[in-house]
């Protein structure tokens, strides 16, 4: 079974910057498209930047050009490198995987079957 621990949130200034890891278990390192999702009070779980399994990545338009997201197979780690945050960025930020047998929308949160608890990231203006 997959277990998704995350860490890395706290709260910092807009402008600031903070990097969430996500330690992975329970899977073959390549086998997954892996994510990162986020959550804030009052909307819904939204994707963020996800890596497939050809190591390609995909980011919503929101953070394009400030998060960058990565991963090391041999340590099984996820990275999201969050640059430039803004208040808009705060919310619970969830590690996410899938194994699926097909392409899928690699943002699309349906698509993931592999949940983490969660760590906050909270910024302040």
């Amino acid at each position: 079974q997959v277990q998704l621990v995350e860490s890395g949130g706290g709260s910092v200034q807009a402008g600031g910057s903070l990097r969430l890891s996500c330690a992975a278990s329970g899977y073959t390192a390549g086998d997954y498209y892996m994510g990162w999702f986020r959550q804030a009070p009052g909307k819904e779980r939204e994707g963020v930047a996800a890596i497939d399994r050809g190591g390609i990545t995909s980011y919503a338009d929101s953070v394009k050009g400030r998060f960058t997201i990565s991963k090391d197979n041999a340590r099984n780690n996820l990275y999201l490198q969050m640059n430039s945050l803004q208040p808009e960025d705060t919310a619970m930020y969830y590690c996410a995987a899938s194994l699926p047998s097909h392409y899928i929308l690699p943002l699309a949160t349906y698509n993931y079957n592999y949940w983490g608890q969660g760590t906050q990231v909270t910024v302040s203006s």
